[in-house]
């Protein structure tokens, strides 16, 4: 049975191969998106399709896929809001997604952007390589006794949440859904809008729907202690850009560290080290000198891609052979 995979870079052949040798897929390699520019490339009778954060999944393109006998839409990411699952469950495609996969990776790339951002050790990194071991321009401060606010305690919030615990921070954390065992560990949940105004830190963990698109905007801005310090390893919708900017230029934001961009697609997993970028918006977000942007790296560890090939194979296996599915990786 083939598997048509779409965005693959060299590390999803490299895990998903050696994670196939107990299953026996035929499978194969795209490096394109999936979107309505290449939808029609499909083979007729590839009956799963496998796609990332950035494919567009919309109904056009699930009604074409239908039509060729797509029959699963294989995520091997935690994000759906890309996919139009509605179409999916109309046009009787099944949707499996990895919900979880290492969840510390993402949660530790969120505290190394903190920290990064704290202590400039990006930049001693360059001045030292220059012989410059001043130290003007490097002071940071202490994340001990900082009050860090946590926006959805899902998995990755939840890992979040026990790492800055360990660094003696207060952590308060806004869900609709308050975890048992982070209460138990002194976590205190409130009100949105009272993590806003407390923390000094603010971590975005939380998913991207109708409801939380532009969670950080202008408003919201207005509510946070005049220079928060933001990070977001989430989604890139949940930031408008355009008055993060602002902040930024009023010092309402000291600092910002984003591992995803509203426009990613555009942009993250390719080299444009030889191109003109003409996104103006990222370039004037990289040229602050607070700002730390990496694109989309967080879940980039050997333990968090041996799952999603892991999980995801499985999840394929369970769907086309009959077999009792695991009901948490199932969308449609």
């Amino acid at each position: 049975m083939k598997i048509l995979f779409f965005s693959a870079m060299p590390y999803d052949k490299y895990f998903f191969i050696r994670e196939n040798e107990q299953y026996g897929f035929e499978l194969e390699f795209l490096e394109t998106h999936l979107g309505p520019h290449i939808v029609n490339a499909v083979e007729e009778g590839t009956p799963v399709v496998c796609t990332f954060v950035n494919d567009k999944l919309t109904e056009e393109v699930i009604g074409i896929l239908a039509a060729k006998g797509v029959k699963v839409l294989a995520l091997r990411c935690a994000g759906f809001n890309n996919v139009n699952l509605e179409a999916a469950r109309k046009h009787g495609i099944r949707v499996c997604r990895v919900p979880a996969y290492s969840p510390e990776a993402v949660a530790e790339h969120a505290v190394a952007m903190l920290l990064t951002l704290n202590r400039k050790t990006h930049k001693a990194y360059n001045r030292v390589r220059e012989q410059n071991f001043s130290l003007n321009g490097l002071l940071g401060f202490n994340l001990h006794g900082k009050t860090v606010g946590v926006v959805g305690t899902g998995k990755i919030g939840k890992a979040f949440c026990r790492i800055m615990a360990g660094f003696g921070c207060r952590v308060i954390a806004a869900d609709p859904f308050p975890d048992a065992d982070l209460t138990a560990a002194g976590v205190e949940y409130l009100p949105l809008t009272e993590v806003f105004a407390m923390s000094d830190i603010i971590s975005l963990h939380c998913p991207l729907a109708p409801e939380s698109q532009y969670l950080i905007n202008r408003d919201s801005l207005a509510l946070m202690k005049k220079g928060v310090t933001i990070i977001n390893t989430s989604r890139g919708g949940l930031l408008h850009t355009a008055d993060v900017i602002e902040s930024l230029k009023s010092g309402q934001i000291a600092y910002l560290g984003i591992d995803v961009y509203e426009q990613e697609e555009k942009l993250f997993f390719k080299d444009l080290s030889g191109s003109i970028i003409a996104d103006d918006t990222i370039q004037r977000l990289m040229s602050f000198p607070n700002v730390l942007v990496t694109g989309h790296q967080a879940f980039f560890t050997e333990e968090a891609l041996q799952q999603i090939a892991q999980v995801t194979l499985r999840s394929v296996d369970q769907l086309c052979n009959g077999k009792p599915l695991d009901e948490a990786v199932i969308l449609v």
